[in-house]
């Protein structure tokens, strides 16, 4: 049985059955096209998408797009799984173009309640008060109408999330980087925004993800080079928790030297 096995998956039919049910249920290459996400993840990261973190997703042909099983359940999965958690880097389909993938970071979820002003994110998630106090302690906040908001929050954990002091609101730059009215986003959706949050087309401008979007979070980084084609060594075989961690410290230890 086991020799039949081996020779089987030997074979050019196994192989590549043995590939596409890798690609279809485990992981898939994404290279990273813009620089929406830095200084988390660079252009020219190029990594493997877990794809059962958030269930396991209607399988496609890569590249063609082509799918292979219909959507038995409407949602973009044929097993569902866990919604992506505030925090969590997510790759996704964008929402008006399902063709088209993105990278970005997951910062309100299903009944939560965020606006924009001047810049500054602010959260108030669906549990409430009392959550925000355990779990936002050492972040700003702000009460409206009763109402407890996170200043910034994600930012003290994830240093890659940054703004650009050279975007202003000069009337030339989109108003959406700025300013947004209270929402309060749907269920078994999430407010995606990228980590580079003034170069970064994100929910501020088409909206929440619904879940049947999820594709599967980021892995790990199988290789890497810059715009000059020069690999960056440091980067290989870096899990995304590594990077965050690696970004964290670097930007700490600029911070100590005076380097802004």
């Amino acid at each position: 049985m086991l020799k039949k096995l081996y020779n089987w998956s030997s074979s050019w039919t196994g192989t590549i059955v043995i590939v596409l049910g890798i690609i279809f249920f485990i992981a898939q290459a994404f290279v990273i096209p813009s620089g929406s996400m830095k200084n988390t993840l660079l252009v020219g990261d190029m990594l493997f998408v877990k794809k059962f973190s958030y269930g396991v997703p209607t399988p496609t042909i890569p590249w063609l797009e082509v799918k292979v099983l219909p959507d038995f359940k409407g949602n973009g999965h044929l097993i569902d799984g866990d919604r992506p958690k505030r925090g969590d880097i997510v790759v996704f389909r964008y929402p008006h173009n399902p063709d088209i993938h993105y990278v970005k970071r997951a910062v309100a979820t299903g009944g939560d309640i965020l606006f924009l002003q001047d810049k500054q994110l602010y959260l108030h998630p669906k549990e409430g008060n009392e959550y925000i106090e355990a779990h936002f302690e050492n972040y700003d906040k702000v009460e409206i109408n009763g109402k407890l908001y996170v200043v910034n929050p994600y930012s003290k954990e994830f240093k890659g999330i940054h703004t650009d002091p050279s975007v202003e609101n000069d009337g030339y730059n989109p108003r959406e980087l700025f300013f947004m009215h209270p929402i309060q986003v749907p269920e078994d959706e999430t407010f995606m925004m990228g980590d580079n949050r003034d170069h970064s087309n994100d929910s501020r401008f088409w909206g929440s993800v619904p879940y049947k979007y999820i594709v599967g979070k980021p892995w790990f980084i199988y290789f890497s080079w810059d715009e000059n084609y020069k690999i960056r060594w440091d980067r290989m075989f870096k899990t995304i928790d590594t990077i965050e961690n690696n970004t964290k410290e670097d930007i700490e230890l600029n911070h100590e030297k005076g380097i802004y």
